[in-house]
């Protein structure tokens, strides 16, 4: 089976091909450059070096979040429109297990997250072996989540780009407790992407349809139309 995987939630791109379970060919780049313009471009250099043609895949792999919105969006835009030509599943995998999985087999727990600003934190806490989740993505403040961990009383790896942000108080309540992946380790690889994918049920083709990203906080539009309504009453 071929699998096609895309990882834009962030500003770090990895796109994947795995056939069988192996990996033919995957790019994983982190130049800050806009998602729109390079992922097609990317894709189809990926088929290139893969010699196979978008045709050949059986399935398609994103990450759904949570993460920048514009990310998100380009990323599952992209996944569906492709998806729905080729008529193949579409499976979304959270973007913080797939950045976990970099930290697989450590002897605790892995925490993976991104700034969500204002010292509040997109994160999912994961078994370090199995990369199940333990406290399932949400947005917390970084104390809130720090207070999570301190009462689990495990080892905790933290995962991400985004961790030096938030390295000096992280030190600072959880002590010995917390240790840092290296930055080889910090950018999210499509093949991940892929491998957590095929271990769910594929999904009929019709369901990308109804398939959308997964941000887990409302925008600031939607917040402020909220606040809104609540003045009006």
């Amino acid at each position: 089976m071929i699998w096609l995987g895309i990882e834009t939630s962030n500003s770090p791109l990895s796109i994947a091909i795995v056939k069988d379970g192996q990996v033919v060919e995957e790019i994983v780049q982190n130049e800050n450059l806009t998602h729109s313009v390079t992922v097609m471009p990317k894709i189809e250099e990926l088929f290139q070096k893969a010699k196979l043609k978008p045709v050949d895949i059986d399935a398609i792999a994103v990450s759904e979040g949570p993460g920048s919105y514009t990310g998100l969006r380009i990323g599952v835009t992209i996944a569906k429109t492709l998806a729905w030509t080729l008529k193949k599943p579409l499976v979304g995998v959270s973007s913080l297990q797939v950045l976990a999985a970099n930290g697989q087999d450590f002897n605790g727990v892995i925490c993976a997250l991104f700034d969500a600003r204002r010292q509040n934190v997109y994160t999912a806490v994961f078994h370090g072996t199995t990369i199940e989740p333990i406290i399932e993505d949400h947005h917390s403040s970084i104390e809130g989540l720090l207070e999570q961990l301190q009462e689990l009383n495990m080892p905790v790896l933290f995962v991400g780009l985004d961790i030096d942000i938030f390295k000096e108080k992280i030190v600072a309540q959880l002590g010995d407790q917390a240790s840092f992946a290296p930055s080889s380790l910090a950018l999210p690889r499509g093949a991940h992407l892929i491998e957590l994918a095929q271990k769910q049920p594929l999904p009929s083709v019709e369901a990308v349809n109804s398939f959308i990203p997964q941000y887990h906080r409302i925008t600031e539009a939607e917040a402020n139309w909220i606040k809104d309504q609540k003045k009006g009453q």
